[in-house]
């Protein structure tokens, strides 16, 4: 199973200057949970901004640069051949950047997405392709009220493909 886990805002903003918008503990401590011990894909600009292999998780960074490497992570130059290195796992996450979440989506390479809906706006220069509803169906949700640590509210929600 292919996963996309994402944070995004209300109007789909993903993050500004390659960094992340707001500081949700929650949705961190979610991220790791669900992806320690799995393969996570990212393209380069989205492993720069994390600057290192994320512990107990392969890492596999997507760039069209042929001569780009990085100590402890696996690199392609496509999607394709990133989850073909993940073929033998039961769930591999795309965990960013746009660019991968739009390819992907257009490509019909996910399964599920997994989502963190910020419900707030934010200033961005990138933005989550819009979630279409006849192709996607919530199956999941939990709602949550910002609190003394999560300063926004938010929702932890789960899409499959409709059939």
């Amino acid at each position: 199973m292919i996963t996309l886990i994402a944070a995004i805002a209300k109007n789909n903003a993903l993050g500004k200057d390659n960094d992340l918008i707001w500081h949700l503990p929650a949705d961190l401590k979610r991220f790791k949970k669900v992806t320690t011990g799995h393969f996570i894909l990212m393209g380069r600009n989205t492993f720069e901004s994390i600057g290192k292999p994320l512990p107990k998780r392969t890492t596999v960074i997507i760039t069209r640069n042929n001569d780009y490497f990085k100590d402890g992570c696996l690199v392609t130059n496509s999607i394709e051949d990133a989850i073909a290195l993940a073929k033998d796992e039961e769930e591999v996450f795309l965990i960013g950047g746009a660019q991968i979440y739009k390819q992907a989506m257009i490509d019909g390479l996910v399964d599920k997405l997994d989502i963190t809906h910020v419900h707030k706006e934010f200033e961005a220069d990138v933005f989550f392709p819009v979630i279409d509803t006849s192709i996607w169906k919530e199956v999941s949700r939990e709602d949550f009220k910002a609190d003394e640590k999560n300063k926004y509210d938010y929702s932890f929600v789960s899409y499959v493909k409709g059939y």
